[in-house]
């Protein structure tokens, strides 16, 4: 019983070890104020995801809590037009970097939410995760004009994205690129 006990044990530190060298470190934005960061932002594209698979007009909604984390509201039309929400929390997991946040919308599971990159006045946000399976773009506005979007997409090409990925929401992309 010992002996499989340190070997699961030795399988199970290796695969933290590996885990951890397979994935590089993801650089963020510096200096998020979170309370500028606060309220609505609008999806104009994403990364396909099994949690918004076929939603439509998504949006999230962030509200900064006295305990200083964050609450957010998901939300998005099904094909039928109905609104999907989903409820959430967040919080930083290091008080001086508001980049780096963990979300669950099903506690106890969290996942990372990196705010990679972002308008110097907030307009728009680039967002993903540890890896590169997420990617979002979201703006304080349902559409963004077009040289934006094009600047965005530049970024997150320098960052290893496949913008090509990506499902966009409205003119002057809507997956025509």
């Amino acid at each position: 019983m010992i002996k499989i006990f340190n070997a699961l044990s030795v399988l199970s530190l290796s695969l933290i070890e590996i885990s951890c060298v397979c994935e590089p470190e993801i650089s963020t934005a510096k200096n998020v104020d979170i309370k500028k960061y606060m309220g609505t932002w609008y999806e104009i594209a994403r990364y396909e995801n099994s949690f918004q698979q076929g939603l439509k007009n998504s949006k999230a909604e962030y509200t900064l809590n006295q305990d200083g984390t964050v609450s957010v509201v998901n939300s998005g039309e099904d094909k039928n037009g109905k609104l999907k929400s989903a409820r959430g929390r967040a919080y930083a997991s290091d008080k001086r970097d508001f980049s780096k946040l963990r979300v669950s919308f099903f506690w106890p599971f969290y996942g990372d939410y990196y705010i990679l990159d972002l308008d110097r006045d907030y307009r728009w946000v680039l967002v993903g995760g540890r890896s590169k399976d997420y990617l979002w773009i979201l703006a304080r506005n349902s559409t963004l004009p077009k040289q934006s979007i094009d600047e965005i997409l530049r970024r997150a090409e320098a960052r290893g994205y496949d913008t090509n990925k990506l499902l966009f929401n409205s003119a002057p992309y809507n997956n025509e690129k």
